[in-house]
């Protein structure tokens, strides 16, 4: 008998965060991975093992994060119908976009060039953006935000937004983009990057609202990025405002 040849595909997957702590699979909690490993399992009908573009955590939400697997190429004969099949398995808050075939050397977390996340506020009391966007008293200076943000664009060591005791190669990274947006229910932040830090994002966030609330000058940032210091940057926001909005991938395109 001929042995079945493996394919790799990769997986376009979107999720509600609340109620799972985070994506990476854990021992003693529920988790997005952990969800998504047990539908591909009951339709593949194999053990599968999946890796993420990288780790969101506990409550926080992905428009885009992009998974890969190795799987016999026969488990899959028609993608439509496995995805059909894949989301109706999952629970509600999960959803699979996309099943692309992809090279055996290709790699979820790896090779990826680019991520972009959101972070949401809104201030006025509102049911509906319960777990999907931090409420605010106090209006931020938005003007004086962005004039602060500016300072973050381009390729520096941001050690001082970084989770403490990490274990990381390098705490180097290049910002590409980094704005605060108005929109009609409050305020959205967008920063995209080659790669970030545990905490990175919140951390940001946190720095950025002293400065617009506490009247700090902008160039405040400066000496915080350059003390390499946790302690001197802001506090960190709370994780349900945000999001993980792309993954950018040199040979995948984006959907329009």
């Amino acid at each position: 008998m001929v042995e079945d040849l493996m394919q790799r595909f990769f997986l376009e997957i979107a999720y509600d965060g609340t109620a799972y702590h985070g994506w990476q699979l854990q021992d003693n909690a529920v988790t997005v991975q952990q969800r998504l490993n047990e539908a591909l399992q009951k339709i593949i009908r194999l053990p599968v093992e999946t890796v993420g573009a990288g780790r969101t955590d506990t409550g926080v939400h992905a428009k885009q994060l992009f998974v890969h697997l190795d799987v016999p190429a026969s488990r899959i004969p028609d993608g439509g119908r496995f995805l059909h099949s894949l989301n109706a398995l999952l629970p509600p808050d999960i959803a699979v976009k996309r099943l692309l075939p992809v090279n055996a050397g290709a790699h979820a977390r790896f090779d990826a060039i680019e991520r972009a996340y959101e972070y949401h506020i809104h201030f006025e009391k509102n049911p509906f953006l319960v777990h999907r966007s931090w409420q605010l008293r106090d209006r931020p200076n938005v003007e004086e935000m962005n004039r602060a943000a500016a300072y973050l664009l381009g390729t520096q060591d941001f050690g001082c937004f970084s989770k403490s005791h990490t274990q990381v190669f390098t705490n180097i990274c290049s910002v590409k983009k980094a704005v605060w947006e108005a929109q009609a229910e409050g305020l959205v932040f967008h920063i995209a990057a080659d790669r970030f830090l545990r905490n990175m994002v919140r951390a940001i966030v946190g720095t950025l609202l002293e400065i617009g609330l506490k009247q700090k000058a902008p160039e405040t940032i400066c000496d915080i990025i350059r003390s390499k210091d946790r302690a001197q940057a802001g506090t960190s926001v709370p994780a349900h405002g945000l999001y993980l909005t792309k993954v950018v991938y040199p040979y995948i395109s984006e959907l329009p």
